[in-house]
């Protein structure tokens, strides 16, 4: 018999948990390797050309017409590829040569531009014809081929542990401690349809206490992104590093001093339909915030670690009618570390003409995004080409070693 308290907790949080802004899974794992890896999963579909915006080529500022925003000029890297502004803390770090970018990448996915079949693709690192994905993740993957590998005590807030380190390698899963809450409405709602049922009352007051509001998701009107920002600020604590990925951070930091070498989590809210600009201010200055707590708390093993931050797929080349994007394909990867061998943009761009746009709307992915994660453990912890292509990535064509870290 199905689990009712389980049952209602995913009827609440429904599909759109895909895509949340509130809810940070975090997985961690110790292994005998001095390198330091971390990956970041950004869950909604991050636009990677708004993120590392191609201002050389000659066709971008026509597609993002009424979307970009002056200035962007300013935070340059190469002459051809800029940062977003929220991205403008993480300059220096490329110019110090810990940061890189990969642009035009994915997964084997393509078409149906579904936020659960993109993540558990990019999370599973492989993906069958058929539609089969694996059970496993592939961090995990790797931990089951590596040697001396041992669990981290963890703990968790929310449903479910992350894909990407899911299976038979010892691992655990730790989430900040925090209390979410349903709105008001909804909360009335579920006592006045189940109040005649003790146990799905009980259950939806309990599922009250994790489950954040789905009405905040960052489908809004412009007018209500300054409201909707100033919400999430205080419901994260304060503007800049939220509680909740502050509190991610800080833990990584403290567990990667330690006997920890692979650490995991996501940041949810990337997906833009609508009021583009408002979502990636707060949610890249938030991305750059995490990634310079990590370089500062981790001090001299800043130089040993590489952070990888992914997502399911990018965004549509052109903006919609709601100043906004919608799911595409290719999208953009950033590296950063100190045992990166940065300041570099890797992967061949396609271009935007109308003839080099996927399907005549997305653009085009030039490399798979799993072939750069795989070159970073193939330097990084001496997995064998074999291994990563056959074991960790069954199915990847690992292609030529574009030199990521030093």
């Amino acid at each position: 018999m199905m689990d009712r308290r389980k049952f209602l907790t995913s009827a609440v949080l429904g599909c759109s948990a895909a895509a949340s802004p509130l809810v940070t899974p975090l997985t961690l794992a110790s292994a005998p390797w001095e390198g330091r890896l971390v990956v970041i999963i950004l869950r909604g579909a991050l636009d990677g050309l708004d993120a590392v915006r191609p201002l050389g080529d000659p066709g971008y500022l026509a597609l993002r017409e009424g979307l970009l925003e002056t200035g962007a000029e300013d935070h340059g890297l190469d002459g051809f590829f800029a940062l977003h502004p929220g991205l403008a803390p993480l300059v220096p770090l490329w110019q110090a040569g810990e940061l890189s970018v990969a642009h035009a990448t994915s997964t084997p996915y393509r078409d149906k531009r579904s936020h659960f079949d993109g993540q558990a693709i990019l999370e599973a690192g492989a993906w069958a014809r058929g539609g089969d994905i694996p059970v496993d993740g592939w961090l995990n993957r790797l931990l089951q081929i590596a040697p001396g590998v041992e669990a981290r005590t963890a703990f968790s807030v929310g449903r479910e542990r992350m894909h990407l380190l899911a299976g038979a390698g010892p691992h655990a899963t730790w989430l900040p401690k925090t209390e979410l809450a349903l709105s008001a409405q909804a909360q009335q709602l579920l006592e006045l349809v189940y109040h005649e049922d003790p146990l799905f009352r009980d259950a939806a007051r309990q599922a009250g206490e994790i489950i954040a509001d789905v009405d905040a998701a960052p489908m809004m009107e412009e007018e209500d992104e300054a409201a909707m920002g100033s919400m999430m600020d205080g419901m994260a604590g304060g503007p800049g590093l939220g509680r909740f990925t502050g509190e991610v951070a800080r833990f990584v930091v403290e567990q990667l001093g330690l006997e920890t070498r692979i650490a995991a989590f996501s940041l949810g809210g990337w997906d833009t339909h609508s009021g583009q600009n408002a979502a990636l201010n707060r949610g890249l200055g938030q991305l750059a915030t995490t990634i310079l707590t990590l370089k500062a708390g981790l001090g001299p093993i800043w130089g040993k670690t590489a952070v990888l931050v992914m997502t399911e797929f990018g965004r549509t080349a052109r903006v919609n009618g709601n100043r906004g994007t919608d799911h595409g394909t290719g999208g953009a990867m950033l590296m950063a570390g100190g045992a990166l061998k940065g300041g570099q943009a890797f992967g061949g761009w396609p271009g935007l003409d109308e003839s080099d746009l996927y399907a005549g709307r997305d653009l085009m992915p030039t490399r798979d995004i799993r072939a750069y994660a795989g070159h970073i453990m193939r330097a990084m912890f001496g997995v064998s080409s074999g291994d990563l292509e056959r074991v960790i990535f069954p199915g990847l064509d690992l292609g030529e070693d574009p030199g990521l870290l030093l």
